[in-house]
């Protein structure tokens, strides 16, 4: 479960979309905090439960495992984290404040996203009790994943009542920058780190990780994964 303290830490670090066990580990080895896997049809990174079940099993206890289910029915979700061993879920669509309490009820770590151009919006976010939330844009055809930069600043109109994920558009060249305005807890990046969907360039992911911890130094944060 997310830790409740809140000393300095550097902001964590989400790899999304992975869908190639090698990759999978070798960011494990390069020291990401969570890898996610997207449970959605229509994203070029969706996977099978098959291959998100091999990829957990190669991967430690230390890195988190996160499903990312956009308007996944309760029962589906529980399934989909028994069979596949997943430690947390991403919840990147219209799901409900009483889902969210659900699952938290099975002391599983819950991230609810919230858009800036979408919904649920920022404004949502006190009908929700998550174990974070996530924030990005909102507007393109995918729920997530669509590489859209945009205002980072933005992010302190949310109400902090949880830890805050920054998502959208990030990439090794701008996470500095993303980090400062949005003084975020975790980053989470995709697209901004692939070299086809679902496919990671692993120099991008470590130039990735050196910049936030560069630019993460000294921030007071939270724990999130």
């Amino acid at each position: 479960m997310m830790g409740q303290d809140s000393r300095v830490y550097n902001p964590q670090v989400k790899i999304c979309g992975l869908t190639d066990i090698r990759e999978a580990v070798a960011c494990e080895e390069l020291g990401v905090d969570a890898i996610g896997f997207v449970f959605y049809p229509k994203s070029p990174r969706n996977l099978t439960e098959e291959q998100a079940r091999e990829i957990c099993r190669a991967l430690g206890s230390d890195v988190r495992k996160v499903g990312v289910f956009v308007n996944e029915s309760y029962d589906d979700i529980i399934r989909k984290i028994e069979y596949c061993g997943l430690t947390a879920v991403q919840l990147h669509g219209r799901e409900t404040p009483e889902l969210v309490e659900k699952l938290k009820a099975i002391k599983v770590t819950v991230i609810k996203a919230l858009f800036l151009e979408s919904q649920p919006s920022f404004k949502n976010a006190k009908d929700y009790h998550p174990s974070a939330f996530l924030v990005e844009w909102g507007d393109g055809k995918l729920p997530g994943g669509n590489a859209f930069i945009w205002d980072w600043s933005k992010t302190a109109t949310l109400e902090r009542s949880c830890p805050v994920v920054l998502a959208g558009g990030l990439t090794p060249d701008n996470i500095g920058l993303a980090v400062s305005e949005a003084k975020p807890d975790a980053v989470d990046v995709s697209s901004g780190v692939e070299f086809e969907p679902g496919r990671k360039d692993l120099e991008k992911v470590k130039l990735f990780l050196s910049t936030v911890s560069r630019n993460g130094i000294n921030r007071k944060t939270k724990k999130v994964f």
